[in-house]
């Protein structure tokens, strides 16, 4: 099986070439990503979705992260990257559906497993009202480790360093066989914002502030 190749472009966003997915991280290419943040309206109260990474990924293992993203492949459009969706979270919705946020531009580094690695990213950002329980989610086993819902109120107060932690109800990944007997349970953590990835106090601001916009499913 061949690697997974990545479009990659200067600081200006022209297009340079490609390269695979391990170069790309290792020599710090920029290349375009597909972030999708999903809230739920539970009466007047929005709440806002995230995940939690596998402790396998090659960046930012173990962390909790947007509810769902990904690189887009060599040759890849945004509307094809909205795949994402279905592949991590068993989500099949139109591109047309997601509401576009901004684009964020990101240049994040780290060290995982003694591998160093630099990703810079030109990062488009959408959100989608989905109102259905956190149970009907299908989680990717190769991707996602468990998935969390909170009040948008409560995360945006936690990315302000209002408030130092918030208690999130989630569901873990399913088992990989007997899919269908399976009946998820609804686990509670405490979690802080240093455990999610790094993209920034300012990017998570942002995007919080703007999911309040998205419209009503």
């Amino acid at each position: 099986m061949s690697p997974e190749r990545f479009d990659i472009y200067d600081d200006q966003q022209h297009w340079i070439g490609t390269a695979p997915r391990s170069e790309v991280h290792a020599k710090g290419y920029w290349h375009r990503s597909f972030h999708c943040w999903i809230v739920r309206d539970e009466g007047e109260q929005r709440q806002v979705l995230f995940q939690r990474r596998r402790d396998v990924k090659d960046t930012f293992p173990g962390c909790y992260d947007i509810t769902a993203a990904g690189h887009l492949t060599a040759g890849e459009q945004l509307q094809d990257a909205s795949r994402e969706l279905e592949e991590e979270l068993g989500v099949d919705v139109s591109f047309n559906a997601l509401t576009y946020l901004f684009t964020a531009t990101q240049q994040l580094q780290g060290e995982v497993r003694g591998v160093p690695f630099v990703d810079r990213e030109f990062s488009a950002v959408y959100g989608l009202c989905l109102n259905q329980p956190i149970e009907a989610y299908v989680l990717q086993p190769s991707e996602v480790d468990s998935l969390y819902e909170v009040p948008l109120d409560d995360l945006l107060a936690l990315f302000r360093c209002e408030i130092d932690v918030i208690q999130a109800t989630g569901v873990q990944t399913q088992p990989s066989s007997d899919h269908a007997a399976y009946q998820p349970e609804r686990i509670v953590r405490e979690i802080r914002a240093t455990e999610f990835v790094p993209h920034g106090t300012a990017y998570y601001t942002d995007v919080l502030e703007a999911l309040y916009h998205v419209p009503k499913d």
